[in-house]
């Protein structure tokens, strides 16, 4: 969930001036082309957030950043101490809370106790010191060793660590108590780079509020990549788009051969204003793009056309006006340099642009909605289709009442531990409550999008995972491709080299392909890309049963138009 090059701190030379650079960065695999002479710049103290379809990149490039993936080409320099936040929790299982938060502070504290040291040694009349005591003092302003205790008690409290029992294994912890163990464990160590993958997943309010809080202060660069648009909208001072941009058609035919994937992996797009307003100019940079490709498709056209027919001027096949034989030459020479001049300046421009011409834009994913049956069984009754009374969990969910129609919409909101994954799955029927009554009403079907991705065989291809999934004959009737959650390319590779983001839309499409009459999603958005989760939200309007929601995505819950039930805890 986290993990750091070897932190070398207390070292000297580094300046504002040293920024995180990626030069001319290629990456592939042997199933695809991930980046393609991708080239970005972050400066101390700027906050740069990537953003792209799912499959784009953004966890290579961070891996790339951090030094544990080697790009194919191109180079990088990352200053300080590197501290990527992402997938493997960076200390052991069998630690205890108490030990990785030690761990944690450990090196900032040893930068406190080097000041000490030096500062002794400069007393005591060793002029040698005092240089080395210069830099010692810089590398602890860097860390926050000045203001160590008063940091780690906002992290544990502000990301909910405090709610763990100090004496509690790793391997005890939920997935989304070690998740913010991880992350508190990175951000006391204060690393001058620090690279975050999907921070904000398993953050309720308080704990994306003090992220955000942190970020604002950070003194080197900062790299996120996030799916959750009101962070973004909060801290960014610099988009990068790793979608797609409108490089030449030339480029991208030369690197065909070598695994590349069509709809990504060339350029990146670097934006200077918040979310809301990208949003607005990729729009209009999209319809540029295919106006463009119009246009260039429809000159090529013309100019073809022109140089197979544009082979005489005039009237070659009549005879010179004069019957003289020098008069004859004189037209038929003046006839060939004309016609040679206009075949030719043709060519040119047919050359010119065949090699200069934009790509095509790449097919948008799209998702397209709930495209399935729908379930034959679904009631038409206007009565509730499910009645949770009392329903608890023992230190897990308090007793609470929830009540479904047949078309009802439901957002269920509290900070970490309230109980709203416990409560989904109880709804779902996978998790029987120590108290309260269940009862579900007629021959409705439940289906649960987990907040983790389902275990797949990793070798199976996600077509073949899809069919065995939902059943061959569903498969058949609604396509895995014709949802809009998985591009056509990536259907038949393996699962085992989709991304999270790839994998989680695969598990979405499962439940989708035949729409259950009570829907269950917890968190939702987490992992797939902005553009995804904005069509997914507004696609639930449209769906064809009950809906219930769990979600920290402060976005979706501003723009919630059904009913509220916020569990405390």
């Amino acid at each position: 969930m986290s993990t750091s090059t070897p932190l070398q701190f207390g070292g000297a030379g580094l300046a504002p001036g040293d920024h995180l650079r990626l030069d001319g960065i290629s990456r592939s695999f042997p199933d695809r082309r991930v980046l393609t002479n991708v080239s970005l710049v972050v400066a101390f103290g700027e906050i740069a957030c990537l953003i792209g379809e799912n499959g784009s990149g953004k966890s290579t490039v961070l891996r790339i950043a951090a030094g544990l993936d080697a790009p194919d080409a191109g180079s990088l320099s990352v200053p300080g101490a590197v501290g990527l936040y992402h997938q493997e929790p960076p200390f052991p299982a069998a630690w205890t809370v108490a030990e990785v938060l030690a761990d944690a502070v450990a090196p900032v504290r040893a930068l406190a106790l080097a000041v000490e040291h030096e500062s002794r040694l400069l007393a005591e009349g060793d002029e040698s010191a005092a240089d080395r005591l210069g830099v010692a003092i810089e590398a602890a302003r860097r860390h926050h060793a000045w203001e160590l205790e008063h940091r780690v008690d906002r992290v544990v409290s502000g990301l909910g660590i405090d709610r763990s029992p100090r004496e509690r294994r790793v391997c005890d912890l939920s997935g989304g108590q070690a998740a913010r163990l991880s992350l508190g464990w990175l951000l006391l160590r204060a690393p001058e780079t620090l690279l975050l993958d999907e921070p904000t997943n398993h953050l309720d309010d308080a704990g994306t509020d003090l992220l955000a809080e942190l970020l604002r202060d950070w003194s080197g660069p900062v790299v996120v990549a996030s799916h959750d648009r009101a962070f973004i909208d909060e801290v960014a001072t610099t988009l990068i788009d790793l979608d797609p941009v409108p490089v030449a058609h030339a480029a991208v035919r030369e690197d065909r051969g070598q695994g590349d994937s069509p709809g990504s992996g060339f350029g990146v797009t670097r934006f200077g204003g918040g979310f809301t307003a990208y949003l607005t100019h990729r729009g209009e940079e999209r319809e540029r793009w295919v106006r463009r490709y119009r246009d260039e498709q429809a000159e090529l056209s013309r100019l073809r056309a022109r140089v197979r027919s544009d082979q005489s001027v005039g009237h070659p096949g009549r005879p010179p006006r004069s019957e003289a034989r020098a008069s004859k030459k004189f037209y038929s020479d003046r006839n060939a340099t004309v016609v040679a001049r206009r075949v030719n300046d043709a060519a040119t421009a047919l050359a010119r642009l065949e090699r200069d011409q934009v790509r095509r834009p790449p097919a948008r994913l799209r998702f397209r909605g709930f495209g399935g049956s729908g379930g034959s069984s679904r009631s038409a009754s206007s009565g509730p289709v499910l009645t949770a009374t009392g329903v608890a969990v023992t230190g897990r969910l308090d007793a609470t009442d929830v009540s479904l129609g047949a078309r009802d919409r439901l957002l269920v909101t509290g900070p970490n531990g309230s109980g709203k994954s416990t409560l989904l799955q109880v709804l779902a029927g996978r998790l029987e409550p120590d108290a309260g009554a269940m009862t579900v009403h007629g021959r409705v079907r439940r289906g649960l999008l987990g907040q983790e991705t389902t275990w797949r065989e990793g070798a199976m291809s996600a077509r073949d995972v899809y069919s065995a999934a939902v059943g061959a004959e569903t498969a058949e009737h609604v396509p895995l491709a014709s949802l809009g959650l998985i591009a056509g390319r990536d259907v038949d590779r393996p699962v085992g080299s989709l991304s999270v983001g790839q994998r989680r839309r695969l598990d979405l499409a499962v439940l989708l392909a035949d729409p259950p009459e009570v829907l269950l999603l917890d968190e939702p958005t987490n992992h797939l890309s902005v553009l995804l989760a904005t069509e997914l939200e507004t696609a639930l309007a449209d769906y064809p049963g009950a809906v219930v929601v769990a979600s920290h995505d402060r976005w979706l819950r501003s723009s919630w138009a059904g009913r509220t039930l916020e569990l405390d805890g």
